[in-house]
């Protein structure tokens, strides 16, 4: 079964409720004001039964100019129109007005009807028609069939029949894989039931059952029960007329224009990047950040036109790339059709396609403009790639709703590719941002270890603040782990270093370290304070602290107090002794005895063995503990 949506246009009176009275046999005129006054004010559904293969839902628009919202939230998600005219009267103002907002949301395909055949004669049937032609030149009703008649006796009606069934069946059925997204346009309560809105399925299916959530609101709800033109059905697709009876919502918290989505595939947005095609001809000018009325879905939403490459747009019949600035939030994404309208005086400004649903404040000037058409000229996939690269990190999700690809076609075609990494979080990244981060990464590493020899290298936390404002910590956290695992970088405790580096005095200075670890090694266990050494040496002042922390980093000193540290051959070989000369446990006069330590060096060595994991004191003694054989001890 194929799921489509035709649509009505033209002039106010031109009969086209009578014509879908006799198209489906039920009256959409259902309000008591539309009866009485015998106008549509409020959009008409009705199912229309052509053959068994097609399941088609007819929308009768009103005609009317004070209608006009009506009638272009009706006419957003038709796959076909019928042209309205009446015979006695012919083309009128509504109906070129009409095309005009068809042409501009991208209708390609039309029938023409002429009604009320028989209020003339066969002449004017010829002169009618003439007058649509010439009306409809140029557009796409150029070269649609024109059917002439009488909806009150049903002349003409099988033929128009046959003509749509036919027509459809050259259409492509709307594509249903997309994450589901249902433009509100009724909102109504039944009774015992609760909530009901209803509107035309612009992509994916719904399913009893399944958790939504009304956007923008963010409002999570529940489809407890669906019909399809009052008949239930346990899902609804693409291209159908479908009622939803929603759990968890009350009515006046719903209206017209308002979105029902699968939950987290959309976000609500208030500026736009728009490609616009303004109608033929403009009766005022539109000056830079004029007041604009956006028609899109059934939403209807006040804002600014924002213009890169003009400060006052003149003329008819332009097309340019812009933005919408909007008062209030809206759902849409990239290629939706939308009408631009004046407030006031109201007239059609013209309509176009969303080229960005989230666009971004832009330079005036050609740069923005060229950017704009660039975007407006990618196809989805590439689309996708340059998103990649602005974004760094994606979730399908967001790739699938940015570039209005379903989240399936974006998967194969990111297999087809195999130039995508995706995170162990489930998140997309393309080797091309992998392969600029890590290069940076090196760069930084490889100045920092240059600047700053002697250290084992940056913090982790700090390397990925310096990247925060260009990276998601995500994808920064990742690469680390990433460059750890494949050695080319080296993670010790906090710290990040290329895999190459291993810390080391600054070649200027080599010669004088040296200098100062041997006079320390010569003073054996009567140490003097360290900086004195480095003093001697004329080491310059700012590479006193880096350089006694690489000593103590690298145990080629052991620290025993603030001012006094140890070289490692002597502290190893006095502790191995006092390990071979005492027993189990032993005091501090046996301690002295062996090292021939005064009590200022001997209490502060005791403590740093406590330290380290090899003693433990015990009241007046010091036990050993099995950590003795600690490998480091024995290592010359």
């Amino acid at each position: 079964m194929n799921h489509y949506t035709v649509g009505m246009a033209g002039h106010i009176d031109h009969g086209k409720t009578t014509l879908t009275k006799a198209l489906t046999n039920i009256d959409t005129d259902r309000l008591k004001e539309e009866q009485e006054r015998q106008i549509s004010i409020e959009l008409g559904y009705a199912p229309l039964k052509l053959n068994d293969e097609m399941e088609v839902s007819l929308i009768d628009v009103p005609g009317h100019e004070r209608f006009i919202r009506q009638m272009i939230a009706g006419v957003a998600g038709i796959d076909l129109v019928m042209l309205v005219v009446a015979a006695d009267e012919g083309v009128m103002p509504q109906t070129r007005e009409h095309i005009d907002i068809l042409r501009l949301l991208g209708i390609e395909q039309g029938i023409i009807v002429v009604t009320k055949m028989d209020r003339v004669d066969e002449e004017m049937h010829e002169l009618v028609e003439l007058d649509i032609r010439e009306t409809v030149e140029g557009t796409f009703l150029e070269d649609a069939k024109v059917f002439f008649v009488d909806s009150k006796s049903g002349v003409g009606i099988d033929q128009l029949k046959t003509e749509l069934a036919h027509e459809l069946a050259g259409l492509s059925s709307r594509d249903a894989s997309g994450a589901f997204r249902l433009p509100i346009d009724q909102v109504f309560t039944v009774h015992g039931q609760g909530t009901v809105v209803r509107g035309t399925v612009y992509e994916g299916v719904v399913k009893e059952g399944d958790v939504l959530e009304i956007l923008p609101q963010k409002k999570s709800v529940r489809a407890r029960q669906l019909q399809v033109h009052h008949e239930p059905r346990q899902n609804g697709r693409a291209g159908q007329r479908v009622a939803v009876n929603l759990g968890g919502i009350g009515k006046d918290e719903i209206k017209r224009g308002d979105v029902l989505a699968a939950s987290g595939h959309y976000e609500a947005t208030d500026t736009i990047d728009v490609s616009l095609h303004t109608v033929a001809e403009l009766r005022y000018s539109i000056k830079q950040r004029s007041a604009i009325k956006l028609h899109i879905g059934t939403a209807e939403v006040y804002g600014k036109i924002v213009f890169f490459d003009r400060n006052e747009l003149t003329e008819g019949n332009e097309e340019m790339v812009c933005q919408l600035r909007l008062d209030e939030p809206i759902v849409t994404r990239r290629g939706d059709r939308f009408i631009l309208r004046r407030p006031t005086p109201m007239e059609t400004i013209g309509g176009g396609t969303v080229i960005d649903a989230h666009g971004q404040k832009y330079r005036f000037g050609e740069e923005t403009v060229r950017t704009l058409e660039q975007k407006k000229a990618a196809t989805p996939e590439e689309q996708f790639q340059q998103l990649i690269l602005e974004k760094k990190l994606l979730t399908i999700k967001e790739a699938s709703n940015s570039v209005h690809l379903s989240e399936e076609q974006l998967a194969k075609w990111m297999d087809e590719q195999a130039q995508f990494i995706i995170l162990p979080t489930g998140e997309i990244t393309s080797e091309k941002v992998i392969q600029s981060l890590r290069e940076s990464i090196e760069a930084e590493l490889a100045h920092y270890h240059l600047e700053y020899p002697l250290r084992q290298g940056i913090k982790k936390a700090e390397l990925v603040q310096s990247y925060l404002q260009t990276y998601p910590k995500k994808i920064l956290e990742w690469m680390i782990e990433e460059g750890g695992d494949k050695q080319w970088l080296t993670l010790e405790g906090p710290y990040v270093a290329l895999g190459s580096h291993s810390p080391h005095p600054p070649e200027k200075w080599a010669k004088r370290v040296e200098h100062v670890m041997k006079a320390i090694q010569e003073e054996d266990l009567q140490v003097s304070p360290v900086f004195e050494h480095i003093q001697k040496q004329q080491i310059p002042q700012d590479l006193f602290e880096e350089l006694i922390h690489y000593f103590h980093q690298q145990e080629i000193l052991f620290q025993i107090d603030d001012k006094l540290s140890i070289h490692a051959e002597p502290f190893k070989q006095a502790i191995r002794e006092m390990k071979e000369k005492t027993n189990e446990s032993f005091s501090l006069q046996e301690a002295k005895e062996v090292t021939g330590l005064s009590r200022k060096y001997l209490v502060p060595f005791l403590e740093k063995i406590d330290k380290l994991g090899l003693t433990i004191r015990q009241e007046q003694e010091r036990r050993w503990t099995d950590d003795y054989e600690q490998e480091w001890l024995y290592k010359r």
